[in-house]
C-alpha cells in the first residue's frame, strides 16, 4: 500500500473521463502514470495549476477531468495545438459538414508539403492529403475547431510513422510488421482521430487556457504547478525538435520556421532550452523553483536523468519548507523496434509545500 493510502484512505478515485485521452507515442509521455500522479496531488487543496510543460497533454487532461482552472504551457507548436484543442476549448467540436469542408478539393490547393517531403515521410496521396487539410483550414470558423483538426493530423502522423519519430526517412519496409497503424491511409487515420477528439472535448466549466512560451515567461497566479521538464538523460539527449520536426511543421504548415535543406529529413534547428545541458541544468531548475515559490509544486523527475534526485531535493527546500518525495517503478516504453530501450527507472513525484 502506497505512503498516501495510509496517509488518506479515502482518497477520490480518479476520474474515469482521464482515461480516454489519445495516448500518444511521445518521448516521456506520463499517460501510462496517471493513476499514480492523481492518487499523488488529490490530497492538496488547490483550485488552478499551471501545467508548465504540457507535452503530449494527459496530465493537463488530468487536471481539467479534476474540475481545476488549468493553465496548459508548452514551447513547441505542435503541442500547444493539443493543449488548445482538449484543454482551452470550452467544448467546441468539429462536425461532419465541417469535416467534409476539409476534404474539399480546389485549384488552390497548397502543395508545399508534397513537394518538400516527397520520398521523406508517406506516400504521395498521404502528402497530398495534408496539403488538401491546410489548404482547407481557413474555412473552420473557430481557432478551437483548427487545433481539433490539426491535433488530429499529429496523432494521424504518429501513428502512421513508423517508430513514431521523424529521424529515419525512405525505404521503411525493416519497420513493416503488418500493423494496421502503417496499412491505414493517412486519410482513415484522420477520420478516427478527429472522432477521437470530438469525443474528449468539454466543458468543466473553468476558464482554462494554453500557452505556447518558454517557462520563465510565464505570468500566471496558481495554487499548484506541476513540472515535467526536459531534463539531461544518461544517454542519447533529450531534443524533441530532432524527434518531431515534422509535427513541429504540421502544426502551422512550416509558416516562419527555417528548413535545415542539407538536413536529408528536413529537420528545423534545434531549440535552446537551459534543462539540457548540465552546465544550465542547476541554474535552471533553481531559478523555476524560485519563479513558483508561491505555489504548491510538483516536479516529475526520473532516476536516470541529471540532476541527481538529492540535489533536486536541496534546491527545493530553499523555497518551499517541506519537501515530500514519491517513487515509482516504471518503464519506458518508447519506440515498437526490436532495440528499443525498456530500461527500468524509477519515476518521482517531488512534492514541495508552504
Amino acid at each position: 500500500m502506497s505512503q498516501l493510502a495510509l496517509k488518506y484512505p479515502l482518497l477520490p478515485e480518479m476520474p474515469a473521463k482521464a482515461l480516454e485521452y489519445p495516448q500518444l507515442r511521445f518521448m516521456g509521455s506520463k499517460s501510462r502514470l496517471l493513476p499514480w500522479i492523481h492518487e499523488v496531488v488529490s490530497p492538496l487543496e488547490f483550485n488552478s495549476v499551471l501545467d508548465a510543460f504540457s507535452g503530449s497533454g494527459c496530465v493537463s487532461y488530468l487536471f481539467k477531468t479534476m474540475g481545476k482552472e488549468v493553465v496548459s504551457n508548452d514551447f513547441l507548436k505542435f503541442t500547444h495545438q493539443l493543449a488548445v484543442g482538449a484543454i482551452e476549448n470550452p467544448g467546441l467540436k468539429v462536425s461532419d459538414d465541417e469535416i467534409a469542408l476539409l476534404f474539399e478539393v480546389g485549384h488552390n490547393t497548397n502543395r508545399f508539403i508534397t513537394e518538400t517531403f516527397s520520398g521523406i515521410f508517406f506516400t504521395p496521396s498521404d502528402l497530398n492529403f495534408l496539403d488538401l487539410v491546410w489548404s482547407n483550414l481557413h474555412k473552420l470558423d473557430s481557432a478551437y475547431k483548427k487545433a481539433l483538426v490539426i491535433s488530429a493530423l499529429v496523432r494521424s502522423c504518429v501513428k502512421k510513422q513508423p517508430r513514431g519519430v521523424f529521424t529515419v526517412s525512405g525505404d521503411l519496409s525493416a519497420y513493416n510488421d503488418g500493423r494496421r497503424d502503417l496499412r491505414l491511409s493517412l486519410n482513415e487515420h484522420f477520420l478516427e482521430s478527429i472522432n477521437i477528439f470530438n469525443n474528449i472535448v468539454f466543458d468543466n466549466g473553468q476558464n482554462n487556457r494554453a500557452f505556447n512560451g518558454d517557462v520563465f515567461s510565464i505570468e500566471a497566479e496558481v495554487d499548484l504547478v506541476y513540472m515535467d521538464p526536459p531534463y539531461v538523460p544518461q544517454a542519447d539527449d533529450n531534443c524533441y525538435v530532432k524527434r518531431y520536426h515534422f509535427l513541429e511543421g504540421l502544426a502551422t504548415n512550416w509558416e516562419g520556421l527555417e528548413l535545415m535543406e542539407s538536413s536529408k529529413v528536413k529537420k528545423l534547428p534545434k531549440r535552446y532550452t537551459p534543462f539540457s545541458y548540465r552546465r544550465s541544468a542547476l541554474e535552471a531548475f533553481d531559478a523555476m523553483f524560485r519563479k513558483f515559490a508561491d505555489s504548491t509544486q510538483v516536479l516529475s523527475y526520473s532516476s536516470n536523468g541529471f540532476p541527481d534526485l538529492s540535489v533536486l531535493v536541496k534546491l527545493m527546500k530553499k523555497y518551499k519548507p517541506i519537501v515530500e518525495v514519491f517513487a515509482k517503478d516504471h518503464r519506458y516504453h518508447f519506440g515498437t523496434h526490436s532495440g528499443v530501450n525498456r530500461a527500468k527507472v524509477q519515476e518521482y513525484l517531488i512534492l514541495g509545500m508552504s
